[in-house]
């Protein structure tokens, strides 16, 4: 229940106040739980936490959950809006085995503007069920299918960047683009975006360096600075990956280094998916331009890829998220994903002692206020952070034994689904299901 209301500075607003077990991981790195809290709205943003309601509040409805526990939404930085049919598909394949024989096959359809349609909305659907309200994705080369999805996802109530993928080398005839045509067709949505949109941003995405010519990384890496654009790419995924771009770049001393020289690392505004095989100097070139490494747990298992080494990057003050990498990785559920992390970081342990595994409070953080960051303050229960929300509780006979809140957190991550989010709020407000089926 929401109503309008005047806030102290006389602003006009919506008040939400929500009442329930609290959790978040702060910006601090601790697991923050306030029981039977109070947790409201000043707009778009937090207000505030309080074990009780300050008298300013006084006579506003308060929507009481119980003893359910209500975390802040998941941000997934990296997810491929059209892989999305092919999750759970083909994984007896390594990386670029797999692009060939599903992916850019399943890519070339979106040329079809109603097969992108149906698509798109069943995509966003699913964001919406698993709790992902923020988001950072990649549609494909057609320019018409990208700026579609970024139309429905204006209107999901989903907040996200969404970009064209450019390539323009080593691809299938279906998906190659001649090269001045996949700039301008970047510069026009980008523009258009701007012009049009509110909720919905774009993001420059090359696919990866063996698809893209130097002269498409310079052309983009030019639109980067020229209207401050974010971006979003791979990087070190595969050891084949990485020994075909030490081929196609002998010149460049690393895989990073490539899209440093194109103006493709854009300090504090990228995002590089996988990250697995890294040089020392990629590290530090990385860490030094801020940029976000999405860890994708799922992905790198089902396609054989490796394992990131998440604690050392961690332990080295990198940027660091959990993200699906749908449809490398199996779910878009970052509930999941973050679960799978953790079991990965064990796996680690085991060999490596010296890499403890993640705790709850970094598993829930690289899912929230992780990726969140790099969107803004966004993914905790701060005053002036995004004021995005899920409540969970137990799905009806589920509820066999008594649990701490951190408990039901935890069994959420690992065996929670959408039966579980009784309620979604973004940027303060209630988010229904987007698209009917």
């Amino acid at each position: 229940m929401t109503v309008p209301w005047r806030c102290c500075a006389g602003q006009e607003g919506i008040a939400v106040i929500l009442r329930g077990n609290l959790i978040w991981t702060s910006p601090s790195g601790g697991l923050e739980v306030r029981r039977r809290a109070y947790l409201a709205a000043d707009g778009e943003k937090v207000a505030g936490v309080w074990d009780a309601l300050p008298p300013e509040y006084a006579g506003q409805p308060v929507e009481d959950w119980g003893e359910a526990v209500i975390i802040p939404a998941f941000c997934d930085l990296h997810i491929h809006a059209p892989q999305f049919p092919n999750r759970g598909v083909g994984y007896g394949l390594q990386l670029l085995d797999w692009l060939e024989g599903y992916t850019f096959p399943m890519e070339a359809r979106f040329g079809d503007a109603g097969f992108a349609e149906k698509v798109w909305k069943a995509f966003l659907n699913r964001l919406w069920a698993g709790g992902t309200l923020r988001f950072s994705a990649f549609a494909t080369v057609h320019s018409q299918a990208t700026w579609r999805l970024m139309e429905l996802a204006e209107a999901s109530g989903l907040r996200g960047l969404v970009g064209k993928v450019n390539m323009d080398r080593n691809s299938p005839d279906s998906l190659r683009e001649d090269t001045g045509r996949s700039l301008a067709d970047t510069e026009e949505l980008v523009c258009r975006a701007r012009e049009e949109l509110k909720h919905t941003g774009f993001i420059l995405t090359p696919r990866f360096v063996p698809s893209t010519t130097e002269r498409l990384m310079d052309g983009l890496g030019l639109l980067g600075e020229k209207y401050d654009l974010p971006v979003q790419s791979h990087l070190a995924e595969n050891p084949s990956e990485v020994a075909w771009v030490r081929q196609l770049h002998p010149d460049v001393p690393g895989y990073a280094q490539v899209y440093e020289r194109h103006g493709l690392l854009r300090r504090g505004r990228t995002i590089m998916a996988h990250c697995i095989y890294l040089l020392p100097e990629e590290r530090a070139l990385l860490k030094e331009r801020e940029v976000t490494l999405a860890h994708c747990p799922a992905s790198n298992a089902d396609l054989a890829s490796g394992i990131m080494p998440l604690r050392q990057y961690l332990a080295e003050g990198q940027r660091c998220c959990v993200a699906s990498d749908v449809a490398g990785g199996h779910t878009a559920a970052m509930n999941r994903n973050a679960a799978a992390a953790a079991a990965l970081s064990r796996l680690r342990w085991l060999d490596r002692r010296e890499e403890s595994p993640l705790t709850l409070a970094e598993a829930l953080w690289l899912i929230t206020g992780g990726p969140g960051s790099f969107l803004g303050r966004v993914g905790a229960f701060e005053p002036g952070y995004a004021f995005d929300a899920l409540v969970i509780r137990p799905v009806p006979g589920d509820d066999l034994t008594d649990l701490s809140p951190e408990e039901r957190l935890e069994q959420f991550l690992y065996d929670g689904d959408d039966r579980s989010i009784a309620a979604r709020y973004c940027a303060g407000a209630p988010v229904e299901k987007p698209f009917s089926e």
